[in-house]
């Protein structure tokens, strides 16, 4: 494939994410990594923000032998929200890339886009196919944020790309309306990585290694659409289980209020190396998310990452995506499914359900999705 340049909604480090996933494996020559950009007041809100508003001067960093990595440099405030200020900062983003374009010898390479707010660069970003890979519901965020604005801005992308991609069923509904080269291609997994919580060996955690058994486990990062309402239910009502949540609560998320219970335990960010042997020791992975137009239509990591393990899932009824697992993990519709839920799926009677988990999320590898990418783009004309 030709050279890529990708306007990423996610840093490279450090858990890789669809985007990293996709850019990893995709055949490319070489590829420019830009990292999204911080505003000027996100400080105001998240401290360590602080830093990111001066890495876009530093060179690039070379992750791999194709990939260089990009800091941006920071953004008006209030551009979800008004699109003259959307204008003003993908002008200027646009102006970043040309340089470090011109720097690294592209011409015309495939432009690869997360965000809507890239409907505004890619006019000004030379290129000769646009790939839209839309991975969220992104008007319904929280924020500055104004609706119909992003709608229209990721109208406008949509509709000039040569190829767009959506991770769940509700953004491929929406997007094929803008696009007929529309196609429904959801997350996957790094299966041999969370496979290895299934075949091998670890010492357990030292954070861990008094907990009691059961342990009732999540991993991801603690944001805002996770119903940690149900979270709390089981603490309260089973305080013998041990709940273990890994991953930081982002910027306006707070969870003070769980600390009262001795059975949550918030063990932070982890190294993505050392997420099997933690796995692995829990009885029960939770996938919660609260009803909601941005849950309906998330195409969770965690969920391909817990069935590689081929540990029992306990699932809130959205993201609608898991109900098409149906058969191998556990649904729980209302607030007291949850407890016996865990139970049942504690007591599985044989292997069949591990067994038909773990053949699900080899389906899903990364690999088999980038490939069924590739076939895709090559059938468009992008390469």
């Amino acid at each position: 494939m030709n050279k890529i340049v990708c306007l990423a909604t996610s840093c490279y480090h450090p858990f890789p994410t669809r985007k990293q996933h996709v850019m990893n494996r995709i055949s490319s020559e070489e590829i420019l990594y830009f990292e999204p950009s911080v505003t000027y007041i996100a400080p105001l809100k998240d401290k360590t923000a602080w830093k990111r508003l001066w890495l876009y001067k530093k060179a690039g960093e070379r992750v791999r032998d194709n990939i260089t990595v990009y800091a941006t440099p920071p953004v008006i405030p209030f551009h979800n929200k008004y699109r003259f200020i959307n204008k003003i900062n993908q002008k200027r983003l646009a102006r970043f890339v040309r340089k470090k374009m011109k720097l690294h010898g592209f011409e015309d390479p495939i432009l690869w886009c997360y965000s809507p707010t890239s409907a505004d660069a890619a006019p000004y970003i030379p290129h000769k196919g646009l790939v839209y890979d839309c991975v969220d519901r992104h008007s319904a965020y929280k924020g500055f944020i104004d609706e119909a604005t992003v709608n229209t801005l990721e109208r406008d992308l949509a509709s000039s790309a040569d190829t767009v991609f959506a991770t769940a069923a509700g953004l491929y509904d929406t997007l094929s309306q803008y696009n007929e080269k529309t196609y429904l291609l959801p997350n996957g997994v790094n299966f041999e990585h969370f496979y290895r919580a299934a075949t091998e060996e670890f010492e357990v955690p030292e954070e861990i290694r008094e907990l009691k058994h059961p342990i009732i486990g999540f991993v991801g990062m603690l944001q805002e659409c996770i119903d940690y309402e149900k979270i709390e239910h089981i603490a309260k009502e089973k305080p013998d289980w041990n709940i273990v949540l890994i991953g930081r609560p982002l910027p306006g998320v707070n969870l003070d209020y769980l600390e009262k219970y001795k059975n949550i335990h918030f063990l932070g960010m982890k190294k993505y190396d050392e997420l099997p042997a933690y796995v692995k020791q829990f009885d029960v992975c939770l996938n919660v998310f609260r009803s909601g137009d941005l849950s309906k239509d998330v195409s969770p990591l965690k969920f391909y990452e817990y069935l590689a393990t081929g540990k029992p899932v306990i699932s809130s009824p959205e993201p609608v995506q898991v109900l098409e697992f149906a058969d191998s993990v556990y649904i729980a519709k209302e607030k007291e499914d949850y407890i016996t839920l865990c139970e049942e799926a504690m007591n599985e009677p044989d292997n069949s359900k591990t067994e038909k988990r773990i053949e699900y999320a080899r389906a899903c590898s990364w690999d088999s999705r980038v490939r069924e990418m590739e076939k895709i783009l090559a059938l468009n004309g992008v390469e």
